[in-house]
Parts: C-alpha cells; sequence; structure tokens
C-alpha cells in the first residue's frame, strides 16, 4: 500500500538520517514506532488497490459499546450511486483497533453485506498494525477533558492521520466522514459537481456538513501537510481545532485583528448547503457520551422521485404497507413498499393503447430503507404484436444494486405491456420510490 510504501522509505533512512542528526518527521512526533520496524504498515483486510479515482471516502469506525452503525451508514452512501459513479470512487474503512478479532468480524460483516462492492474494489478494509498507537495512559489532561476524554480525542487525530496518508495518492479529493452518518441521495454527483466549480479558488477544504468534521473534502495533494499537522499536535487539541489552527497558520497576521482573520479564513474554506450528511448515531465512540448531534441544514431526506408517466393500469401480486401503494408511487405521489416479495411476485403495468418506450428506469431502496430493494427480479415487456399476456414475456434487463435501467430494442415497440417478476423468494420488503419511462409515445 502507499502507506506503507511511503513509511517503509522513511524507515529505510531512519538511521541515516539519524546519523546526520535529522530524523524524518513522524519519528518526531512519535518516537515509540521507531521500535517496531512495520509499525506503520497498514493491514489491507479487504481490497484490491482501486487508485485513480475521483473522489476517496474516510469511514473510520472502532468498537461501540452499544450500537453499530457501520453497515447503515454504508448502505446510505452506496444507494444513489450510479454504474459510473461506483466505478469513480473509493470507499476506504478504516478499523480503528488492533484486536484483530474484532477488525476480523467487520471485514466478514462488509463481505457480506456487500460482496459486489469489495469484489469490484470499490470498498476496502483497513487497519493499523499492533504497535501504531502510542501508550495512552502517559497523555496529559488539557482543556478540563478527562483522561478518557484525552485519550479519545487523541487517537481520534492518529486515526483520521492514517487515513489521510493511506488515501493520498488514491484519487483525487479525499472526504473524511464518520461511522454513524447518513447520505443525502445524489450527493456524489452534487459533491463532485461544487468541487469542479471551485477548483480554481484556493481553498483549503470544501463543507458538505456543519457538525465537526464530518463531510470535509479535501484535495489529497494537501493531505501530507495537513496529517503531518495533526500529528505535530495530536496530544494537544482536539482535531477541528487543530483544522482551525491551519487556517490561522497559512492566513492570518498577528498585526491585524481577529476578523480580519476570519475573513481570511474564510477564503480557504467553502460551505456547500443543504448539508449532505446527516449525524444519526446516538452513542458516541466515547464510551457513556449520549451525541444528539443534528445538522439543521440537512433538510428532509426525499424517499421517492416523482416522474409524468404515461396512462396505465398499475397491479400487483404483494400487498403494500400502510398507504405505500403501487397507484401511488405512479402518481408521482409516494413510493411503493412492498412486503416481503416471494418467488412469482409481480409488479404489472398495462398501457390501454400501446406506446414506444425508448429506455426504463426502476429504482428500489431509498435513504431511509436501503436493504429492502428488489433482489433477483427481472424487467420484462410485452410486444404489441403478441395479443395475450404469456407466462414469460421478452425479458429486457434485471436489478442490479436495486436498479433496473436499460432501453427496450426497437423490435419489440410498440409495447403494451411492462413486468417485473421476482425470480427468488426475499427475507426483506421491497421498495419502490422511482419509476419512469422514457421517450414514451
Amino acid at each position: 500500500s502507499v502507506l506503507g510504501t511511503f513509511f517503509r522509505a522513511q524507515r529505510e533512512n531512519v538511521e541515516a538520517e539519524n546519523r546526520k542528526g535529522l530524523t524524518p518527521n513522524i519519528y518526531l512526533y512519535m518516537p515509540h514506532l521507531k521500535r517496531h520496524p512495520d509499525s506503520l504498515v497498514p493491514n489491507v483486510v479487504l481490497g484490491r488497490g482501486r487508485r485513480g479515482v475521483s473522489m476517496v471516502l474516510g469511514v473510520p469506525t472502532v468498537k461501540r459499546e452499544k450500537q453499530s452503525y457501520l453497515v447503515n451508514t454504508l448502505s446510505s452512501l452506496l444507494f444513489s450511486l450510479t454504474s459510473s459513479q461506483r466505478s469513480d470512487l473509493l470507499i476506504v474503512v478504516f478499523v480503528a483497533e488492533t484486536d484483530w478479532d474484532y477488525v476480523s468480524s467487520i471485514a466478514d460483516s462488509i463481505r457480506k453485506n456487500f460482496p459486489e462492492e469489495v469484489q469490484s474494489g470499490l470498498m476496502e478494509v483497513v487497519s493499523p498494525s499492533l504497535f501504531y498507537y502510542p501508550d495512552f495512559s502517559r497523555l496529559t489532561e488539557t482543556f478540563g477533558d478527562s483522561k478518557d476524554r484525552v485519550k479519545w480525542r487523541t487517537k481520534q487525530n492518529l486515526d483520521f492521520s492514517f487515513l489521510m496518508l493511506y488515501a493520498q495518492d488514491r484519487g483525487n479529493y479525499y472526504v473524511q466522514l464518520e461511522d454513524d452518518v447518513v447520505a443525502k441521495a445524489g450527493y456524489y454527483s452534487d459533491m463532485k459537481t461544487f468541487a469542479t466549480r471551485e477548483e480554481s479558488k484556493p481553498w483549503l477544504y470544501l463543507e458538505f456538513s456543519q457538525l465537526g468534521f464530518i463531510g470535509k473534502m479535501f484535495r489529497t495533494r494537501d493531505l501530507p501537510m495537513i496529517a503531518e499537522f495533526f500529528l505535530m499536535f495530536h496530544r494537544d487539541k482536539p482535531i477541528d481545532w487543530l483544522l482551525d489552527h491551519i487556517l490561522w497558520v497559512k492566513v492570518c497576521n498577528p498585526e491585524k485583528n481577529q476578523k480580519d482573520c476570519n475573513e481570511q479564513k474564510a477564503l480557504l474554506k467553502q460551505r456547500y448547503k443543504p448539508s449532505l450528511f446527516q449525524h444519526v448515531g446516538l452513542h458516541s465512540s466515547l464510551p457513556g457520551k449520549l451525541q444528539i448531534l443534528k445538522d439543521k441544514d440537512f433538510g428532509k431526506q426525499i424517499l421517492y422521485q416523482a416522474h409524468q408517466n404515461p396512462t396505465a393500469d398499475v397491479s400487483s401480486s404483494m400487498k403494500h404497507y400502510q398507504q405505500h401503494s403501487l397507484d401511488r408511487l405512479y402518481r408521482g405521489e409516494d413510493f411503493f413498499w412492498a412486503l416481503t416479495p416471494v418467488q412469482g411476485d409481480y409488479v404489472l403495468l398495462s398501457f390501454p393503447k400501446p406506446i414506444h418506450i425508448s429506455g426504463y428506469l426502476f429504482r428500489s431502496g431509498n435513504t431511509e430503507t436501503s436493504r429492502d430493494q428488489f433482489y433477483n427480479t427481472t424487467v420484462e415487456v410485452l410486444p404489441s404484436s403478441v395479443s395475450y399476456l404469456p407466462p414469460l414475456l421478452c425479458v429486457s434487463g434485471e436489478f442490479e444494486n436495486g436498479v433496473a435501467e436499460g432501453e427496450v430494442e426497437e423490435a419489440l415497440q410498440p409495447v403494451s405491456a411492462v413486468r417485473l417478476v421476482v425470480r427468488s423468494d426475499s427475507d426483506v420488503w421491497a421498495v419502490l420510490n422511482e419509476k419512469r419511462n422514457t421517450d414514451a409515445g
């Protein structure tokens, strides 16, 4: 890995540098690392070495006494991605623990829940070496914080620094997240568009949430400097304070007043609204602490996407939950939420007059129920040349990662009906939140 290569080169030169009276910087800030040659080599538990992407998302996770939010967070990040976005993104889950059994359990959970994302290289799981962390019992208590809180904030500084150094040559931008957030649908395109628009400005980071360090985007070329600053003062202050101090060092003139300083710092950070990430965890990673934080700029999640659909008679063999009916989905008023589908279940759209359909889009799941998707489900069309509804129509596509999108061959036009058919029993409910025909006429 790049982190291992980067620091291995430093380690190989450490003796020569010491003879000159110089020590590679990280060894000055974390001298205990000198005692173990491989202390900076990460354990890449799952990963295929993807690099050259537009964006890297860093998600540190730790062992929590109460509830774990990690799988829900990752599901939220994956939910609204298109296939092209999936190939241009890397999600790095950093298990910030040295307990190998725990690290392995997280890797197993991710492999089970996200097999395609792991196989494609979209998602990686890494952990630090057994010797990465210093002796936290020797920390000095500052700012009235308890010993436990000083340890927690110090470790967080080291965790974020590790992730940044690991990500530094994997893509163009790096986004710092946490393991208890939910992403707004469309977050990837919104972030990329905003970053492209602001590219010519001299910002150090872009903000996609107003809470702490969540949703901070950096250019990867700036990560070595930022991580070194964090490492230099990792014992002294919380990471959000340290980030603000970088801005102060860069642009504030001590001979001018605080107003001028704030104006200069504002040029180095650009805020995007509305916020794209919301904090959802109640139990902090600091044991015993409740973290009731909500980003007021996040707004409400859009749980369905309305479209103007052609006139059709709609029906389904599946029962819907409460008011979330197929009729309401088709009219653009709600999402369709079906009780657990079984093999042979269907959704049928019958057009009173045959129409021309060049393409279709069906999207299942939503940001609040991201696992309630259609699995092993095909999209079938009935050409108007066929005068009856056979058991099997012409198969046009199938759901992958919760989405079915495709074109309808000209030879099948015009179309009398479109049907979704479930090919195997599911163990979860199913949400259909978007249904769209294109160029219908």
